[in-house]
């Protein structure tokens, strides 16, 4: 059996699953991979049973130990059943991504079982054209963006051969969690207790090994180390400050109505994009989607300055195991509406740049730990007063096969976790895949603001070759091909391809 850090969760991962609370709050990722063919069901099957043996927290479930004495305990199914977590089911007709979509949608919009290790897999076969996709459902304290990447590279190979054969890959440091179904919760809540105890103790033993040393670096350098103390401790001010409205005067309303649609972006080009304007991927990335929500509030007779977003920032390890969410959710404004995209990439850079080196980060599951104490109107409260999450996860590079089918393409749709849309970027084979999950009481015309962050995308493209699409917010008919369809290079005024998103 590991210790019990291991099979404790941590505050930070405690905190996405304490949000299931409230329906609004939940921390579902879901993820389509579109693959161009079938893929072989028993070289699937084969596949995902070994990735579960190597990786147990995929045959885990959590138990919530009485009265909260600890953090919720990871611990193995004992009736775990492989084919409940991997389904296959056929397309409806006719057979569209829309199909697969709606799926998707389905999924984020609802719940795990508990008693059940937190993820579900559906095969989806019989698409248009013999294409086929496998939705993807895991609970965020299960993992994380990277974490989901490094279990895709469990399941994809970069050969239709290897995808085929028994995987052999090594899944690094796993943890081992405990037997047991929680009927025995007086042996639940003494486990819990010790672990509270140890974490007590540790923290007492970090303290007293520094102790000495910060003594005399306070006696040499005192204003030195009185300013650290007072930069970390506003630091983690802004961190848990309270927030009681929206920046935007548009996006509003929070409930559990979802839209999800997908936007492609060439990567090549939004990379050149953002080298242009003196900024990075991510600069570049977060600055067309806020190019798209100027454009939205224009379109609804409403300015904005600044947005409130969510940033999540990886805290992950090399030796950390791929279970656990090792992020840290960073709040800040973000510029909205300087117009042209060069100096929004700018400024959005500045902003990003000074979010990462907050003093606290290193803290975030002490933190955590504390904001998991407070009731959860209270967290609830704060959270449904984010304008927009945005996150950037390194993907593959190159292409990849499932079973022996090539996959075409890689969306992931996060959890709005009360703001009004999330979009997350992975990066697959050359492109950005761009998945958009919109809360549909926030933005109750989402087709109207799919086509509005098309065009951000495209005015900050624009930048690959000197222009920039215009500043005239009225909406563009939006192009929406199925992932699993040959795409075409639009062309920009000159009559050059640009990478346009599509």
């Amino acid at each position: 059996m590991a210790p019990p850090e291991t099979a404790f969760m941590r505050a930070s991962d405690a905190f996405s699953w304490y949000m299931e609370r409230d329906p609004v709050l939940r921390s579902t990722i879901v993820a389509v991979a579109w693959l161009d063919t079938g893929p072989d069901w028993d070289a699937l099957q084969r596949r995902m049973g070994r990735a579960v043996e190597l990786i147990p927290s995929f045959r885990a479930r959590p138990l919530v130990p009485p009265m909260r004495l600890s953090t919720p305990r990871w611990t193995l199914d004992p009736d775990f059943d492989l084919s409940w977590h991997l389904r296959r089911v056929a397309a409806p007709p006719p057979g569209s991504p829309d199909t697969v979509i709606d799926m998707a949608r389905k999924a984020a919009t609802t719940g795990f079982d508990p008693v059940h290790p937190l993820w579900e897999f559906t095969l989806v076969e019989g698409l248009a054209g013999d294409r086929a996709a496998l939705v993807m459902k895991v609970h965020h304290s299960l993992t994380d963006g990277i974490g989901g990447m490094q279990l895709a590279m469990a399941l994809f190979d970069l050969s239709p051969e290897a995808s085929l054969a028994d995987p052999t890959f090594d899944p690094g440091s796993t943890p081992e969690y405990p037997d047991g179904d929680g009927s025995d919760r007086r042996a639940l809540a003494a486990s819990a207790l010790i672990h509270s105890g140890r974490l007590v103790v540790d923290a007492a033993r970090r303290q007293a090994t520094g102790l000495l040393p910060a003594l005399g670096q306070s006696a040499r350098h005192p204003t030195t180390v009185a300013g650290d103390a007072l930069g970390t401790l506003g630091s983690t001010m802004r961190m848990v400050a309270p927030v009681r409205s929206t920046m935007s005067p548009v996006m509003v309303r929070r409930g559990l109505g979802r839209h999800l649609d997908m936007i492609r972006v060439g990567l090549d080009d939004l990379h050149h994009a953002a080298v242009v304007a003196g900024g990075t991927l991510n600069d570049a990335f977060v600055a067309a989607l806020t190019g798209g929500l100027r454009r939205y509030h224009a379109l609804h007779a409403s300015s904005v300055e600044e947005l409130r977003l969510t940033l999540p920032i990886s805290i992950r390890k090399s030796d950390d195991p791929i279970a656990g969410d090792r992020v840290t959710l960073m709040r800040f404004a973000v510029p909205v509406s300087i117009a042209d995209p060069a100096d929004r990439i700018r400024a959005t850079g500045e902003r990003c740049r000074e979010a990462r080196a907050e003093r606290a980060i290193p803290y975030t599951n002490v933190i955590a730990g504390f904001l998991n104490l407070l009731p959860p109107s209270t967290v609830g409260s704060m959270l449904k007063c984010v304008d927009f999450l945005a996150s950037n996860v390194p993907g593959m590079p190159f292409p990849v096969y499932l079973a022996g089918a090539r996959a075409s393409g890689y969306f992931a749709f996060s959890p709005t976790i009360g703001a009004a849309l999330n979009a997350t970027l992975i990066s697959y084979d050359g492109e950005c895949c761009v998945g958009v999950n919109i809360d549909t009481d926030a933005v109750d015309d989402p087709a109207v603001m799919i086509d509005c962050l098309r065009q951000g995308f495209d005015e900050v493209l624009g930048l690959s070759d000197g222009t920039t699409a215009g500043s005239d917010p009225r909406p563009r008919k939006a192009a929406s091909p199925p992932a699993s369809r040959a795409r075409s290079k639009p062309t920009n005024a000159g009559g050059r391809p640009i990478g346009t998103a599509t």
